[in-house]
């Protein structure tokens, strides 16, 4: 398998997804190849993440009116293994990697239908204060549910 920086061992690194997110790839999200666009799989891991956290019980601190702390991605990569074609359906997987004091490294698996893996990632998003920008750290129990295991995910996102 490809030699890609954040994964020291694709056993052990597979083996952490439990979260996923199903998508249908659409014919407007294809090139004139016929073949996803290199920009979409940034998509599938915004849509991915966002359900995600929102399972995790953050997306509604972050959206409540008056919120004082939102997310931002503070980088984003992605790395292509083998194409993917229009209508194809794929799981969008996503797992915490690390928490850091404010910041959060999230990962990516995007698998099609036969289980092959289409494509990986990884970013960073940072907790901030809107008032100052500044990072604001987690709480413990922010923590645990970041770390958390899959056992409070919906059935429909379980492996």
């Amino acid at each position: 398998m490809k030699n890609i920086s954040y994964i020291d061992d694709w056993t052990s690194w597979l083996e952490g997804f439990e979260f996923y997110q199903p998508v249908t790839v659409r014919f407007s999200e294809t090139d004139m190849f016929g073949h996803l666009n290199n920009t979409v799989p940034f998509i599938y891991f915004e849509q991915a993440r966002i359900a995600f956290l929102h399972e995790k019980g953050f997306m509604a601190d972050w959206a409540e009116k008056g919120a004082k702390s939102i997310p931002v991605v503070a980088d984003l990569q992605c790395d292509y293994l083998k194409q993917v074609f229009f209508n194809e359906k794929l799981r969008i997987y996503v797992k915490v990697g690390r928490v850091g004091s404010s910041s959060v490294d999230i990962h990516y698996l995007g698998r099609n239908e036969a289980g092959d893996i289409c494509f990986t990632g990884r970013g960073t998003m940072v907790q901030i204060l809107l008032e100052t920008g500044k990072g604001l750290a987690w709480t413990e129990e922010e923590r645990e549910r970041l770390l958390g295991s899959g056992h409070a995910l919906s059935p429909r996102h379980r492996k």
